[in-house]
């Protein structure tokens, strides 16, 4: 009788670490619904971020790290295909514009701002994520050593995290803006069609990092 009490016990303990496990992916997963409901695009906030879950946990600044990386990356994805679109078209050299037709061209060259300006995009995405970073370092040992300042301090860093992503969506907008400018034609082209199915992707992800930034309580 006592052999299996202690075979009850040593299972009940073996089992523990599992239920502890799924107790904390719970509310990973509930943690992460909950701020994702406060962003413009919740269901792609939640499907993105939750194979992260496990390194923000339930903290709000770890949460907009992850959101900013994935915004990064899917930034520079996007930068990489407009590069592609452009080789492929022929263009990426000034001779290549130049020795195609006017309209045509002025594809190639809308291609050629919008990939450096995502490629920027992404460039500040990843620079928010660092200053977060930081964020979440700064305030654990200010937490820990009680030190004044870090109060002040972390509001630099929140300020920029929101400056850099908000510049990012500036550099969005103006790739999109590019194809308008250049007239009804390339907007409508295929290139001017992917482009504009793409802005409007990484824009869901810059948006959602944006919101779960300004959700931040300090």
């Amino acid at each position: 009788m006592a052999a299996a009490s202690a075979t009850q016990a040593t299972a009940a303990e073996a089992a523990a670490p599992c239920s502890t496990t799924k107790t904390e992916s719970t509310s990973s997963s509930s943690f992460l619904r909950a701020r994702c409901a406060t962003t413009r695009y919740p269901d792609v906030c939640y499907d993105s971020l939750l194979p992260y879950a496990s390194t923000f946990q339930t903290s709000h600044v770890k949460l907009a790290v992850a959101a900013a990386d994935v915004a990064a990356a899917h930034l520079r994805a996007f930068s990489a295909r407009v590069k592609d679109m452009l080789l492929h078209r022929g263009g990426g050299s000034e001779e290549a514009a130049a020795s195609s037709g006017g309209g045509a061209a002025r594809v190639d060259a809308v291609l050629h701002d919008c990939a450096s300006t995502i490629s920027a995009a992404a460039n500040l995405a990843k620079r928010s994520s660092a200053e977060l970073t930081r964020l979440d370092a700064d305030t654990a040992a200010s937490t820990e050593t009680s030190t004044s300042g870090g109060s002040r301090q972390a509001r630099w860093q929140l300020s920029n995290a929101k400056t850099w992503l908000s510049a990012a969506m500036t550099n969005e907008g103006t790739c999109s803006d590019g194809f308008e400018d250049a007239g009804a034609a390339a907007t409508a082209s295929p290139a001017g069609k992917e482009v504009a199915a793409g802005v409007a992707s990484v824009t869901q992800h810059t948006s959602n990092a944006l919101a779960l930034v300004n959700g931040i309580p300090l």
